[in-house]
């Protein structure tokens, strides 16, 4: 999500809503992947590197096991790289930043679920964006390094690249695959993202040229955003209507068939009403019945700075958390 966003919908109320229900029966999942972002260590982004527990949080341990508990295996960790690696792309990484980070994803690991490693920076760094293909493979190398032997780590290029020269866009990701396979990370799954925030419902206008992208080790898999308001912004409780979550991925299903690609929804929501919960149920059921191509979804998101947002999956109160888990149930591993 933008982090102009976060910064209004944090403060929208969530819906009132029951305790999660067992109103569905439990089928087996037709995913590899369900779960949730776990959104805090990139908050605070207009003072960096900014102070712990202050500007950012890292999430709560019990937290994830509770949602682990429910039946999600993967989550998303988005960071701050000005925070990790200070001063540039290719500084050293800041010791406590890097342990907290490290601590969360052995958490998730610890859970029985993997871990998503999330640069959430939009294809930017202190704001300028990143031009610089070798500094961003730099990056990439050296932050893999760090977790080259855990096949539990995906590693998520950079989140939400957007007004960005298309071919950039594509020459990034390709840098970030090519780093991380440099550092000796061969067992792990890329997540790619694309240009205009990654969206699913503009990926072919947009984002056709990132079919053009290898990796020797073939775990290429493409990171699409999706929301269901009016915008696709992800900052309206409405839904636009019950099947809008099918109508948006349409024609991205049809471009991963027809490139022989996968790909995961990396960030969904809605709002707790009958439209959301019709069109998020629509939208996972179209998924599953082509889960050749999608290999799962993320809510977007927990995590213990969220409140009363009206997408919180974070325990025991989110309005996601108590107004959503029956609607995703059957989704769960």
């Amino acid at each position: 999500m933008r982090l102009d966003q976060i910064a209004l919908v944090a403060a929208v109320a969530g819906s009132a809503a029951a305790a999660p229900s067992k109103s569905h029966a439990k089928r087996a999942s037709p995913f590899q992947w369900f779960g949730a972002s776990e959104s805090g260590a990139e908050f605070g982004e207009t003072n960096l590197p900014g102070v712990y527990g202050t500007d950012y949080e890292f999430p709560d341990p019990s937290s994830i096991q509770t949602l682990a508990g429910k039946g999600m295996n993967i989550f998303r960790v988005p960071f701050r790289m000005e925070r990790l690696a200070q001063g540039s792309m290719t500084s050293g990484f800041d010791a406590t930043y890097l342990g907290q980070l490290t601590d969360t994803i052995k958490a998730i690991n610890d859970a029985g679920a993997y871990a998503v490693i999330d640069p959430h920076n939009y294809g930017r760094y202190n704001g300028d964006i990143i031009s610089s293909t070798s500094d961003f493979q730099t990056f990439w190398k050296n932050l893999a390094g760090q977790f080259a032997s855990n096949d539990r780590v995906i590693f998520d290029t950079n989140n939400e690249y957007h007004d960005m020269d298309q071919t950039l866009v594509l020459n990034l990701n390709q840098a970030a695959i090519d780093g991380i396979r440099e550092a000796g990370a061969t067992s792990q799954y890329i997540f790619v993202e694309g240009n205009s925030w990654t969206g699913a419902w503009s990926w072919t206008d947009v984002n056709d040229n990132m079919k053009a992208l290898t990796d020797p080790q073939d775990k290429i898999v493409y990171e699409m955003h999706q929301y269901l308001d009016s915008d696709g912004s992800g900052t309206h409780e409405e839904c636009v209507s019950q099947t809008i979550g099918e109508e948006r991925l349409t024609s991205a299903t049809q471009w991963l068939k027809d490139n022989g690609k996968v790909a995961v929804i990396g960030e969904f929501a809605g709002g707790v009403n009958d439209d959301c919960k019709a069109a998020i149920t629509g939208m996972l059921d179209y998924m599953g019945e082509n889960s050749d191509v999608w290999l799962g979804a993320v809510w977007w998101a927990a995590g213990p700075w969220w409140n009363d947002y009206m997408y919180s999956m974070e325990p025991p109160s989110g309005a996601a958390y108590t107004g959503m888990m029956s609607t995703l149930e059957p989704y769960l591993l």
